[in-house]
C-alpha cells in the first residue's frame, strides 16, 4: 500500500495509464513485492526526458519516458479538472445569489401590507389636517366678526362721548358769556371746573386732530381722481370712443343735429392721443369743393385749428402730451375772422384776420380721426393722418362761447353735461367704422 501511495504522488492517473500500457501490450505480467524500503530506495524525476533511479531497487515493468504528448495529456487533463472545479465553484455561487434574491422578494411581497396600511395612514392625517384648517379658519373667522363688533361698539362709543363733550363744551361756552356772576359760581367747585377745562382741551386736540386727517383725505382723493381721470375717461362721460389703431379704414362719421351752414363756431372735445404725428387730424368738415373746409388738427405737441384752407390757419406750440386727456376748443367769427384756441380752459392762441366774411358749407361732411381725400372718395383715405387713441365730448355751437363757459367744460367733473346746438355729445349721431368702436 505503501508503494501504490508513492507511485500515485509521482505520476498522475493518466501517466500510470502511459507507463502500464506497454506491458500488457508485450505480454508481461508483472508482479510487486511491497516492502518497507521500497519508497526510500525508488525515487523517479522527469527531467528532460531523462530517468533517474536509485540504485539496488528494480521496477518489474520500467516506465517509458514520457514524450511531449504524453505531458500534453497530462496537462490537459489537469486543465479539465480545474475547469470543471470552477465550473462547479460557479454553480454554487450563483445558486447563492438566487437565493438571496428569492428572500428579498419574499420580503418585499410581505411588505405590500405595511405599504397599503402607510398610504392610509397618509389618507388619514391629510383628511385630519383638512378638518383641523377648516376649524382653524372657522374660528378665525369668528374671531374677525367679533373684532368687527368690537370695533363697531367701541366706534359707538366714542361718537356718543364726542357729542357729549360736544355739548359739555357748548354749555361751558355759554356760561363763559354770563359773567363775573357765573365765574364765581364756577369758582364755588374748583375741581368740577378744573376737569371740565381739561376734557374741553382734550376734545379740542382731537377735533383738530380729526381735522387735519380729514385734510389729508381730501388731498389723496383729489389726487386719485385726477390720476383716474388722467387714466380714464373725464368725470361726467359715461362712454368714449376708441380709435386703436393707425388705419384709412377707422374713422367716425357725424350727421350734425343742424345745417353746418356757419359763420361763427365753437368746438370743442377731450382727446387722448397714443402718438401724435406731424398731421394728425381730430376733427374734419369738407366738401366737394373744399375738402379740408374746417379742421382741427395735431402736430406733435401743437394744436393746430384750419378754417376755409389752408390760409386760415391758427397754431398753439407745446400744449399736446401723448397719453393724457386733453380738452381742447376752437372758436372763430367770421366778422373780424378772430379765432382762438383753448385747452385745459386756457387759452394758448388767438389770431384775426382768418377767413374774415367766410361762411362754411352746409353740403360737406364730418369725419372724427380722418380727414376726406381730395378726389373725395373713401378708398383715397390715407393713415398718415389717422388719430389714434380715445376721444370724447364731442360738442359743436353755432356762437362763440365766453372764456368762462369754456373754462367751465374743461373741468372734469360734470365737463360732459353740456351738449352743443349743432353737435352734441350723445344726442348727434356719430357712427364708428372700421375698427373703431364706443367703450365705457
Amino acid at each position: 500500500m505503501q508503494r501504490e501511495t508513492n507511485v500515485h504522488r509521482m505520476y498522475a492517473p493518466g501517466a500510470v495509464l502511459a507507463l502500464c500500457l506497454p506491458c500488457f501490450l508485450t505480454g508481461i505480467v508483472f508482479s510487486y513485492e511491497y516492502g518497507e524500503d521500497y519508497s526510500d530506495s525508488y525515487y523517479n524525476e522527469i527531467s528532460n526526458g531523462d530517468r533517474v533511479q536509485s540504485e539496488g531497487t528494480q521496477i518489474p515493468c520500467p516506465p517509458q519516458d514520457l514524450s511531449r504528448w504524453d505531458k500534453l495529456f497530462i496537462m490537459l487533463e489537469d486543465s479539465q479538472m480545474k475547469q470543471n472545479m470552477l465550473h462547479w465553484q460557479t454553480e454554487d455561487m450563483v445558486k447563492k445569489e438566487m437565493d438571496s434574491i428569492r428572500k428579498d422578494l419574499h420580503k418585499l411581497n410581505n411588505n405590500k401590507a405595511c405599504v397599503q396600511a402607510s398610504e392610509n395612514t397618509c389618507k388619514c392625517i391629510s383628511e385630519q389636517m383638512n378638518r383641523n384648517i377648516k376649524q382653524v379658519m372657522e374660528q378665525l373667522r369668528e374671531a374677525a366678526d367679533s373684532h368687527q363688533a368690537q370695533n363697531n361698539e367701541t366706534l359707538q362709543q366714542l361718537i356718543q362721548l364726542s357729542r357729549h363733550q360736544a355739548s359739555r363744551l357748548a354749555k361751558l361756552e355759554l356760561g363763559a358769556g354770563l359773567g363775573q356772576v357765573a365765574v364765581k359760581s364756577f369758582s364755588v367747585y374748583p375741581k368740577e371746573q378744573e376737569a371740565s377745562s381739561a376734557d374741553g382741551g382734550k376734545l379740542e386736540r382731537a377735533l383738530m386732530a380729526a381735522t387735519a386727517d380729514l385734510q389729508r383725505v381730501h388731498a389723496q382723493l383729489a389726487l386719485f381722481q385726477r390720476a383716474t381721470v388722467n387714466r380714464y375717461l373725464p368725470s361726467g362721460c359715461e362712454m368714449a370712443l376708441l380709435f386703436p389703431m393707425r388705419s384709412k379704414h377707422i374713422f367716425a362719421e357725424v350727421t350734425p343735429s343742424m345745417s353746418m351752414s356757419l359763420q361763427t363756431f365753437t368746438l370743442c372735445l377731450w382727446a387722448k392721443v397714443t402718438q401724435a404725428l406731424n398731421k394728425t387730424v381730430l376733427f374734419s368738415y369738407g366738401s366737394k369743393i373744399n375738402p379740408q373746409e374746417l379742421q382741427l388738427l395735431l402736430s406733435g405737441r401743437s394744436l393746430l385749428l384750419k378754417v376755409g384752407g389752408d390760409t386760415g390757419l391758427v397754431e398753439a406750440l407745446g400744449v399736446v402730451t401723448d397719453g393724457q386727456w386733453g380738452h381742447f376748443c376752437a372758436t372763430w367769427s367770421s366778422k373780424q375772422g378772430l379765432a382762438d384756441l383753448w385747452v385745459n380752459g386756457e387759452s394758448v392762441a388767438r389770431v384775426s384776420g382768418v377767413a374774415e366774411g367766410h361762411e362754411l358749407p352746409s353740403d360737406g361732411f364730418i369725419l372724427l380721426g380722418q380727414e376726406i381725400s381730395r378726389s373725395g372718395i373713401y378708398r383715397d383715405l390715407v393713415s398718415t393722418v389717422v388719430f389714434t387713441g380715445k376721444m370724447t365730448g364731442v360738442n359743436m355751437w353755432d356762437h362763440v362761447l365766453e372764456a368762462e363757459r369754456i373754462k367751465e367744460y374743461a373741468n372734469q367733473d360734470g365737463s360732459c353735461d353740456s351738449r352743443g346746438n349743432v353737435i352734441g355729445w350723445g344726442i348727434s349721431e356719430i357712427v364708428p367704422n372700421g375698427g373703431a368702436q364706443y367703450i365705457n
